[in-house]
């Protein structure tokens, strides 16, 4: 797990300066403490600071080149299938130098190109260079558990795992998107590729990018395909335990010591319990509290989980005082703007975590996965209710429940509207509170909402499919990557260390 950045003015040619690649690489040092490298080519730089997991000698640093010179590559993230991707490369012939999955992947792309990518088995965001055809080849990964931010100038392309890296190589002072506002403020991020501020951009999951002399080229290289599959309850059970189980075995591979995050729930106990089934008996399991009370503290549940099967825990308690003073640090990490309180929880436990360990494990992800929601049960009742004849709903049941107030108020009006307008992502503001905020001149920039438009590309993509299915899919492309994963990224690298999430 590393911080990586980079410079093409594949536009105007001018070479690209040292100063500038060093100071975008020193706004991500905390990404990467155990080494760095920078590599300059003309118009071409790439920087990488490193946090070394797999293969710990100088043998992994990065930029890494292929034997011949030709590729080099700047890389975030694990690939987790690389011991099988590199055996199969051996039996073709090739050999290797090192032991990381960095070289697998820097030799994958030589053999098979852009096509490698429907091999990895990761999370990753990455940047090859090919010097003979002064061609860059920028990917992220299939749900964008790594991010990857860029933005174009006069000159080309910048791009780096954090925004605050892209400023700190221009020296340009940060402008807001305004028109991206009202996204904020609906649900306490930005989804889909754009941001807060204006002329950064995120690569979205899924996609890579070409960029040579002929500009820039994006291409989606992979999506879920949201089609549902009959089966029985008991094969369903079946195939997802064999699926976590891979996924939490290809997980745990690492040169360094590894831990959980253990919050006592179903999906975090679950990751210990197949920890444990594979014969590991030394896990650590970390786990953070509030001290505000009982009603803040579940330590009692991921105690009776460390309890059950031996782990070695440890726990953190965060009082008022030390979450109000890290809020102005949760800003300069999380650099855009997610409206998350359990990031600093997240902060906190990762900052024990990274006293005994270099790499955890956790849930995060499985209740998009397995529809965990509470708020997609109000969602699909609210639809089946608009199957009514609208003269019956609207006429005669509706005037019954606004005069009860309250909540009916808000589920009749809601209950006009199509799921796709509905439901836009879990809430933050709701529109009466966004208006009463907003000053006139602001207001009209929106004329109403931005949320449907932006992410009606996905509502569209499951046109017809079962309103549950819908919701997780629009979830998996816009909640998760741009609200939790984001989070997560952050959070753990703010103290070096790898967040892995087998759901």
């Amino acid at each position: 797990m590393c911080g990586i950045a980079g410079i093409y003015n594949f536009r105007s040619g001018r070479p690209a300066a040292p100063g500038e690649l060093r100071a975008m690489g020193a706004c991500l040092a905390h990404r990467g403490p155990d080494d760095e490298g920078y590599y300059e080519e003309g118009p071409l730089g790439l920087a990488h600071k490193r946090l070394t997991i797999l293969d710990t000698s100088r043998r992994g640093r990065q930029p890494m080149f292929t034997a011949d010179g030709q590729l080099a590559i700047t890389y975030n993230g694990e690939v987790y299938n690389f011991l099988e991707l590199r055996a199969d490369l051996e039996a073709r012939g090739h050999t290797f130098q090192t032991q990381t999955d960095t070289e697998v992947i820097l030799r994958l792309y030589q053999v098979e190109g852009e096509s490698m990518l429907s091999r990895l088995n990761g999370m990753f965001a990455f940047a090859i260079w090919d010097r003979r055809t002064k061609r860059l080849f920028i990917a992220r990964d299939r749900l964008g558990i790594k991010p990857l931010y860029f933005t174009l100038n006069a000159d080309g392309i910048a791009f780096a795992s954090e925004v605050k890296a892209l400023f700190a190589g221009t020296g340009e002072t940060p402008r807001v998107e305004l028109e991206m506002l009202d996204a904020y403020m609906s649900v306490g991020y930005v989804p889909t590729e754009r941001t807060l501020f204006q002329g950064i951009e995120k690569l979205q999951p899924g996609w890579c990018m070409t960029v040579d002399q002929d500009g820039l080229r994006t291409r989606q290289y992979w999506d879920l395909a949201p089609s549902p599959e009959e089966m029985s309850e008991e094969e369903c059970v079946r195939r997802s335990l064999g699926l976590l189980r891979d996924s939490v075995r290809l997980q745990l591979r690492s040169d360094v010591p590894l831990g959980v995050f253990l919050s006592g729930g179903v999906d975090s106990s679950a990751v210990v319990a197949l920890m444990h089934e594979m014969g590991i008996r030394d896990i650590r399991t970390f786990t953070v509290a509030y001290d505000f009370g009982p009603e803040f503290d579940e330590t009692r549940y991921a105690r009776q989980v460390a309890q059950k099967f031996g782990t070695v825990h440890r726990e953190i308690f965060v009082s008022p005082r030390e979450f109000q003073e890290f809020i102005p640090s949760l800003i300069w990490h999380m650099d855009e703007p997610v409206t998350e309180s359990a990031a600093i929880s997240l902060y906190f436990v990762s900052k024990l975590a990274r006293e005994d360990v270099v790499v955890v494990l956790s849930g995060e992800g499985s209740d998009e996965v397995f529809g965990g929601y509470p708020i997609y049960k109000y969602m699909a009742a609210l639809e089946r209710y608009r199957l009514l004849p609208p003269s019956l709903r609207q006429g005669m049941i509706n005037p019954v429940l606004n005069r009860l107030g309250g909540k009916w108020n808000k589920y009749t009006e809601l209950s006009n509207q199509p799921l796709a307008k509905r439901y836009t992502g879990v809430s933050f503001f709701e529109t009466p509170v966004k208006d009463a905020l907003y000053r006139p001149e602001v207001k009209n920039l929106f004329n109403g909402s931005a949320m449907p438009g932006l992410v009606g590309r996905y509502y569209d993509k499951t046109e017809g499919l079962d309103p549950l299915l819908r919701m997780m899919y629009l979830d998996v492309k816009s909640w998760l990557p741009d609200d939790l994963l984001i989070k997560a990224d952050k959070m753990t690298m703010a103290n070096s260390l790898e967040l892995r999430v087998p759901f």
